[in-house]
């Protein structure tokens, strides 16, 4: 049922918004994005970047601790719902957030969701965000998305609570990777 997939580099976390950005401004109310990528892949950078695109006027942060915060999407522009899936076990425990109520309305972005989400929506666009160091380096053997508490040593639920990495400004390549599931996406991938 994939329809494409499309891979971009960009060489750092400015790069990464804009990228987002410009895609966030296709987007439409119904919208499902599935984010997978180690910790300090730039899952919520991206996130950030869409935001923008969508018209958000205020910050978007990390929704960790409390797994979902809404935004105001800017005049005419569907709300930005963004979920982080990180500590939730199953597609069970996703469907106790009750993210039916807004997913026709909004554009749902969901870190951690791959293998969770799939069944909210009959399209999604799935983005893999890779890193230039770390357990997924660009062109390491073995590179792609870690799984949560494999990025690199440190404890994954530990490192995660204590502080996204994500923010940090300093120019790193990284790789995204979209791919376009559904009848949504069958007319090929945004203009980028």
């Amino acid at each position: 049922m994939t329809e494409w997939t499309r891979t971009l580099e960009v060489d750092g976390p400015a790069r990464t918004q804009e990228l987002a950005q410009r895609l966030g401004a296709q987007l439409r109310a119904g919208d499902l994005l599935v984010l997978t990528g180690e910790l300090g892949a730039g899952k919520t950078t991206f996130t950030q970047g869409l935001a923008r695109g969508l018209g958000v006027e205020r910050g978007v942060i990390s929704p960790t601790f409390v797994l979902v915060r809404r935004h105001r999407g800017g005049p005419g522009r569907p709300d930005l719902v963004h979920v982080d899936a990180y500590r939730l076990a199953s597609a069970a425990e996703v469907d106790d957030l009750d993210l039916e109520d807004t997913a026709d309305a909004s554009v749902t972005v969901v870190e951690w969701g791959a293998g969770k989400v799939e069944h909210l929506a009959g399209s999604r666009l799935e983005v893999v965000l890779e890193r230039a160091v770390g357990a997924g380096a660009l062109g390491s053997p073995g590179a792609g998305p870690a799984a949560p508490g494999t990025d690199g040593g440190a404890s994954g639920p530990a490192l995660h609570a204590a502080g996204d990495p994500e923010d940090d400004d300093a120019p790193e390549p990284r790789r995204i990777t979209l791919t376009g599931v559904g009848p949504r996406w069958a007319g090929g991938p945004p203009a980028l």
